[in-house]
Formats: structure tokens, sequence, C-alpha cells
């Protein structure tokens, strides 16, 4: 490696939100994340389906009604 050009290499903490703290190489001294892999869905096998728009919902009440005027057609 050519020296000078090269930023200087630190034990980085990182800060998660849920709390969870632990050490990792880095070029910066700190860093703080919204999430990480004590917390995260995927490692933790807690999917949740947030659904606070109601966008799932509509979704069924628009084709329960297209099912309904193919079932009135057929007829």
């Amino acid at each position: 490696m050519k020296k000078g050009i090269h930023p200087e290499y630190h034990k980085a903490l990182v800060h998660c939100a849920c709390g969870h703290e632990f050490e990792t190489g880095s070029t910066v001294k700190e860093i703080n994340v919204e999430i990480c892999s004590q917390c995260h869905p995927f490692f933790t096998g807690k999917q949740k389906v947030v659904d606070s728009a109601g966008r799932v919902e509509r979704f069924r009440r628009k084709y329960a009604r297209f099912k309904k005027t193919q079932a009135q057609e057929k007829s």
C-alpha cells in the first residue's frame, strides 16, 4: 500500500436505536444506526406486516367487487 493516501482505520463503536452496542473497524470512530442484527426482523424471526395506510384492505375490497361483477356477467 502507498503511504499517506489511506485514511486511518479505527476500532469503531456502533450504537443502535434499540440500545445494542458493538465494536467493529471503520474509518470513523462512532457510528449510529437505526436497525442492527439484534432488532432486524430477518435475523430475529419476528417478521411484522405493518399496513398503516390500509392498502391491503383497500385491495381486498376492490378485488371482491371485481369478482362480484365477473360473476354477474357470467350469469
